[in-house]
């Protein structure tokens, strides 16, 4: 008679050979079909897997059987588990099992009331099943019934008046991770260098399965915020696993599946009060990675509009925390190349922060004066915008702490050969708190400010910059004048050094040119003495 030994996971089958006497031909060839039969009915069953679960016919229903291991074929059809995804094993078994064995279920008014929560338990299984959305003209019929069966659950969830118990919650959230959760693979685009990489210039991307996704975000935002859905049972399953699996789709490519992530999360962060520092702390993490790794990152700007709700419900004072989020996260947010996807949303954050704690406006315009563009005109212009909304929140204590470095700014943006950028600073003085804040100071600042203005007056290649210019300085004339000659005076005392010193540079070269005109043929070095040293322009 064979026998097995079990070596491992590996299952090893020994022969021995019958004796004179012993089985006979007939018999010993069943048994030896026996043997492989039940291999070759292995592998059989193998054929029959599709990502990792076989199918068979419920008795009655017509319908998957979902109740064994997770789930089969993805939207775009892979399969879901841990994260791995591998492709269809036989396209044409996959078409046969699904046009047999996906069936619709009766609907809830069908049923009597006790048989609801079993019929529920039913859909939610037969949910589990993923189809290929890039073919739209693959299991059309199929998909369907799935999209019934999912307005079906949504409003069942919707309309529940009792609390929802374990099994109903487990269902729920097990189905919702198999829809949502998968590895996002960004289409092939055309090739670019590291450096030129622009998302802007990118059309956006359609996912060919949002409108399937969409029915299961909207469930999913159904169950978090019905009023039966218990969140101390709940956390059970929506947990830091499913948290950071949620956090993980906000890089998709498609806008609309962002969107949707944007509102789930904050209704998560809502009521799940256990998971706010959490939360708080991984999208933290997100932005680290984005400003000092990869500079690629689809949903930062959904990701600061939860927060700016969330800074604005922070109590006050401020946490040590927050402010540190500040400094380290928000500020250097403004460093990345691609500043101009989500700046609205970051001058949000920034602007709460300052209008909760006055005290931080100092370090906030330093920040941005850190992260200043120098080349990019476009991105200067949404900085000036910004720093103008944070001047109104700021106290005169706190603007005497930086306006020094602050009018060196201002006064090198006003000289910018970009009309926008000139333009977009002079209108500062059209702001009333800044002219304020510029009035009570006008002994620091004027003198900083009043050669770039001269400047403007004097050279600059557009009309409207210099009447903006003549605007300002006709300002600090009127409210000021000693103060206005003093720099007027000084001003013309720098002009008067400066032709001066490149009158001497120019007769310093003039000289040297001389000595070796003279000295060329002879060979002999050149010495000039004494040195002349150089002097900074004031123009």
């Amino acid at each position: 008679m064979p026998w097995t030994r079990t070596e491992g996971a590996r299952v090893c089958y020994v022969v021995v050979a019958p004796a004179s006497g012993g089985v006979s031909c007939s018999g010993w060839g069943n048994m030896m079909k026996q043997i492989f039969g039940r291999r070759k009915a292995s592998k059989t069953a193998d054929k029959e897997f599709t990502g990792g679960r076989t199918f068979s016919q419920l008795s009655g229903s017509g319908v998957a059987d979902l109740s064994g291991q997770p789930p089969i074929l993805s939207s775009t059809g892979h399969a879901y588990g841990s994260g791995n995804r591998t492709g269809f094993q036989d396209s044409r078994i996959n078409d046969n099992l699904f046009s047999s064995n996906f069936r619709p279920l009766p609907s809830f008014k069908d049923v009597p009331n006790t048989e609801k929560q079993n019929l529920l338990i039913k859909k939610l299984d037969v949910c589990c099943t993923l189809f290929d959305f890039t073919d739209a003209s693959k299991n059309m019929k199929e998909k369907e019934i799935k999209t019934l069966m999912l307005l079906e659950i949504d409003e069942y969830v919707r309309t529940a008046n009792v609390k929802f118990p374990e099994i109903v919650v487990e269902a729920i959230t097990k189905m919702i991770s198999v829809n949502l959760f998968r590895t996002l693979i960004s289409p092939p685009r055309e090739k670019k260098a590291l450096q030129a990489f622009d998302l802007e210039e990118d059309e956006p991307l359609m996912d060919p399965a949002w409108p399937h996704l969409y029915h299961v975000y909207e469930l999913l935002l159904t169950f978090v915020q019905s009023p039966q859905n218990d969140a101390k049972l709940a956390k059970r399953y929506i947990d830091y696993s499913f948290i950071l699996r949620l956090l993980d789709l906000f890089d998709s490519e498609d806008a609309r599946e962002r969107d949707r992530l944007k509102m789930v999360l904050h209704r998560i962060y809502g009521k799940f009060m256990v998971y706010r520092p959490f939360i708080r702390k991984a999208i933290n993490n997100i932005f680290y990675q984005f400003i000092y790794e990869t500079e690629k990152h689809n949903g930062i700007a959904e990701l600061l509009e939860i927060f700016g709700s969330i800074i604005n419900g922070f109590a006050l004072p401020l946490k040590e925390e927050h402010k540190l989020f500040l400094v380290r996260t928000l500020i250097p947010l403004h460093k990345p190349r691609c500043t101009t996807m989500y700046h609205q949303q970051l001058s949000y954050c920034i602007t709460q922060f300052v209008e909760k704690d006055c005290k931080l406006a100092d370090s906030v315009i330093r920040g941005l004066i850190k992260y200043w563009p120098i080349t990019n005109s476009t991105k200067e212009v949404l900085f000036l915008g910004e720093l103008e909304e944070v001047l109104d929140a700021t106290q005169p204590g706190e603007f005497q702490k930086c306006m020094v470095p602050l009018s060196h700014q201002i006064a090198r943006c006003s000289n910018s050969p970009h009309f926008q950028v000139a333009e977009r600073v002079l209108f500062f003085w059209n702001n009333t708190h800044f002219e304020n804040l510029v009035k009570q100071n006008s002994k620091v600042i004027l003198p900083i400010v009043f050669p770039a203005l001269e400047k403007n007056i004097n050279g600059h290649w557009n009309q409207v910059v210099r009447s903006l210019s003549l605007n300002v300085r006709k300002l600090f004339s009127d409210r000021d004048p000693q103060m206005f000659n003093e720099c007027l005076r000084g001003y013309e005392e720098d002009k008067d050094r400066e032709k001066e010193f490149r009158l001497k540079q120019e007769l310093a070269w003039k000289r040297l040119d001389e000595i070796a005109s003279a000295k060329v043929t002879s060979g002999e070095a050149v010495l000039v003495s004494p040195t002349l040293h150089r002097q900074p322009s004031v123009l």
